[in-house]
């Protein structure tokens, strides 16, 4: 499967080189004006396919709340605020995306969930959260984001900086398939080409290791296969608690 596996993966090198060199001269910038129309159209789908996971998942964020005030959620990559919907009523939400265009779409999702308080939006990526102080939130969000941040570690380790103590980190991330699986072979095949279609998302990443690793006090994370196109079926879902 190895050889076959790099000749193909060659192939889809050779098609992205045209999205290579427009990034190289700053036209691919266009395709990150587009994006976010496109993350639109899909959001509805995906949260359709995976609304039970999302409920169960997020059924426990009001645990994770203080006396001191409303839970305070930090959403990494909030993208279109495709969870707004599924979190609690009366909790105030924080968005970091490094992409400015998502904020169109997110105003939209903001005014369709009045349950929610809206606190701020920040352009930042994943790895510099410093807008955000140490300690800050009960909660901090990640969905279909760890895929296409530059440095998992250390977007886990800002996460980790800015969650108060007791707080938790909830994930639900496309990852990699098993080693043996078709799915395993297709996704590092069309990896070349997905990158660029995908605004630098990864199907080829193990996260659970980077999650493992990251230095919460508990970790609950499942292994699920989601109703979802073939490439990134494989999901882990689940929080940290700091």
């Amino acid at each position: 499967m190895s050889v076959s596996m790099n000749l193909l993966t060659l192939f889809f090198r050779l098609l992205a080189l045209p999205l290579r060199l427009a990034e190289a001269v700053g036209l691919y910038g266009l395709y990150k004006r587009f994006f976010p129309f496109l993350m639109y159209r899909m959001t509805s789908s995906y949260n359709r396919k995976m609304r039970e996971d999302k409920r169960n998942l997020f059924r426990s964020l009001p645990e994770f709340g203080t006396s001191a005030g409303p839970l305070t959620i930090l959403e990494i990559g909030c993208g279109t605020g495709a969870n707004f919907g599924f979190y609690p009523a009366g909790c105030r939400v924080v968005c970091t995306d490094p992409n400015p265009h998502f904020r169109k779409y997110l105003r939209k999702s903001i005014a369709e969930c009045e349950h929610v308080s809206f606190d701020r939006f920040v352009v930042a990526s994943g790895e510099d959260l410093g807008s955000v102080e140490d300690g800050s939130v009960d909660a901090v969000v990640s969905t279909l984001v760890l895929c296409s941040v530059n440095d998992v570690p250390r977007t886990l380790r800002e996460a980790h900086r800015v969650l108060r103590p007791g707080g938790a980190f909830y994930f639900m991330e496309h990852v990699v398939a098993e080693p043996s699986s078709w799915t395993f072979f297709l996704q590092h095949v069309i990896q070349p080409l997905w990158y660029y279609c995908g605004d630098g998302c990864e199907l080829t990443r193990a996260t659970w290791s980077d999650l493992e690793a990251a230095g919460f006090s508990q970790l609950k994370l499942r292994h699920v296969r989601a109703p979802v196109m073939l490439l990134i079926r494989p999901h882990v879902v689940g929080y940290a608690v700091k």
